[in-house]
């Protein structure tokens, strides 16, 4: 089930928490997140192409190609024997922006997204038929957790894919991780 947890920056507290969809896409919407619950029943293998997933979620695709004029689209996949697991998890862990939107539609599994807005730290756990997008130049990092389950398509109005602007901030470091969010 996806879960919002609003913390403020300041004292690291949790301020809010919801898992009611509704009241997470408003909240979002407030700072600008694009948070919708899409259709994501297509069986996929667990070792399912890129190809594969694109073609399965091809309509969802075509709309998002549209409406954004992205450039070009790709699926990141990673299950819990990935060798390179802890690697791509540190990648995304420190905060960052991108100077493109970062729109990911989960297929498959889930992961935690944060998003540093003024002064209010929104994390965010995807599942399996959330779609967000995080707008260009918005401070943000991505939890996948130790063992990562997840299936994502991702759509990058720039060639260049995925590309990171570091802050150098450690304020990922003082929020729950990805297992930590998940308890109680």
């Amino acid at each position: 089930m996806s879960h919002l947890k609003v913390f403020s920056v300041a004292e690291r507290q949790l301020l809010e928490s919801s898992t009611v969809h509704g009241e997470i896409a408003s909240r979002l919407a407030g700072v600008g997140i694009r948070f919708e619950r899409w259709q994501a029943h297509q069986p996929l293998a667990a070792a399912a192409t890129q190809a594969e997933v694109i073609e399965a979620y091809q309509v969802q695709v075509d709309g998002l190609m549209t409406e954004y004029d992205f450039q070009s689209v790709d699926v990141i996949a990673l299950r819990p024997d990935h060798p390179e697991r802890q690697t791509l998890r540190q990648k995304f862990l420190d905060e960052h922006t991108h100077s493109d939107f970062e729109v990911r539609f989960f297929v498959a599994g889930r992961g935690l997204f944060y998003i540093h807005s003024d002064d209010k730290v929104y994390g965010v756990m995807c599942e399996q038929g959330d779609l967000i997008s995080v707008p260009a130049g918005t401070k943000h990092w991505f939890d996948m957790g130790a063992e990562p389950d997840f299936k994502c398509i991702r759509l990058f109005t720039s060639p260049e894919g995925w590309v990171a602007s570091y802050s150098g901030d450690a304020i990922a470091s003082a929020y729950p991780t990805f297992e930590a969010f998940l308890q109680p």
